[in-house]
């Protein structure tokens, strides 16, 4: 649980550098950062699965490219969802993906979290 807690913190952390950068993506608090961050862990950990089960055959005719609709997707689904989370557009969803995951993992380098990683 407590892995699960500080995922959420860097990612809302995360989103908010994100969205100071982009003029078409805003955040109103921190409280809407972690209700973002909440949001996207559970559309990532539910959702997205099956949305990149039921359009394999797209992902594969486009050679995975489809996998960034379903990330711009995913965005677009929470701004709608969380109040005071804005995103202007797809294009804003996508540079907000992108950010979001460079710095997700920027600051998880910088705090030192094993994500993933096994001690011994």
């Amino acid at each position: 649980m407590g892995k699960f807690l500080g995922k959420l913190l860097v990612t809302a952390l995360a989103a908010l550098v994100a969205a100071k950068l982009l003029p078409g993506v805003s955040i109103d608090s921190s409280v809407t950062a972690l209700l973002v961050a909440l949001v996207l862990a559970l559309f990532n950990s539910f959702v997205k699965p099956l949305l990149i089960i039921l359009t394999i055959p797209i992902t594969i005719l486009t050679l995975g490219l489809f996998l960034i609709v379903i990330n711009i997707l995913i965005i677009q689904w929470t701004s709608n969802i969380v109040d005071g989370f804005k995103v202007e557009n797809w294009w804003y969803a996508l540079l907000f993906s992108i950010l979001l995951s460079i710095f997700t993992s920027l600051i998880e380098s910088l705090i030192g979290t094993n994500t993933g990683e096994k001690k011994q």
